[in-house]
């Protein structure tokens, strides 16, 4: 009995704290999704998804940046990649990948307080390199890793 009263009065502070955050519109998907980039999602190609993320400037390569993912995805649907990088004060990461038909893939901005890495699972159309683009000082830097995909992953 002592177990069930536990479970219930959990549930019951759990929900009154979400009730609380709803009220005071702290939920809204409004507030949420603001800084959402739809248009860059919605480019069919890298050089407009990153005007729209970056702006006009383009990229210089840096070896602080380290773009990990497997060598051979076994399937392109669900392929792992990370980003790092020791750039200092790291304002945002951007991954792509330019064969898929829209090559923006995620998109982060980072606050100061955040270690700059990133993690997810991407898909892939087909093989390609995978690029990772970092804005940090107000500079574009970028750094890209090929992957192999044997089985296809957006729509193949």
């Amino acid at each position: 009995m002592d177990k069930k009263r536990r479970i219930i009065l959990k549930a019951t502070m759990a929900g009154g704290t979400l009730a609380v955050a709803a009220g005071a519109n702290l939920l809204t998907p409004g507030r949420v999704m603001a800084a959402w980039p739809a248009k860059a999602f919605a480019a069919k190609k890298m050089d407009a998804a990153m005007n729209v993320i970056t702006g006009k400037d383009r990229p210089v390569s840096s070896n602080q940046i380290q773009v990990v993912a497997p060598d051979i995805a076994e399937n392109g649907a669900v392929v792992s990649v990370k980003a790092t990088t020791t750039l200092p004060n790291v304002e945002s990461i951007s991954i792509y990948v330019p064969v898929n038909a829209y090559p923006l893939s995620a998109s982060y901005i980072l606050s100061k307080q955040m270690k700059p890495s990133v993690s997810g699972r991407i898909k892939m159309a087909k093989t390609a390199d995978i690029v990772a683009v970092v804005k940090s000082n107000g500079k574009l830097y970028t750094a890209k890793k090929g992957v192999k995909v044997t089985l296809g992953g957006c729509g193949g």
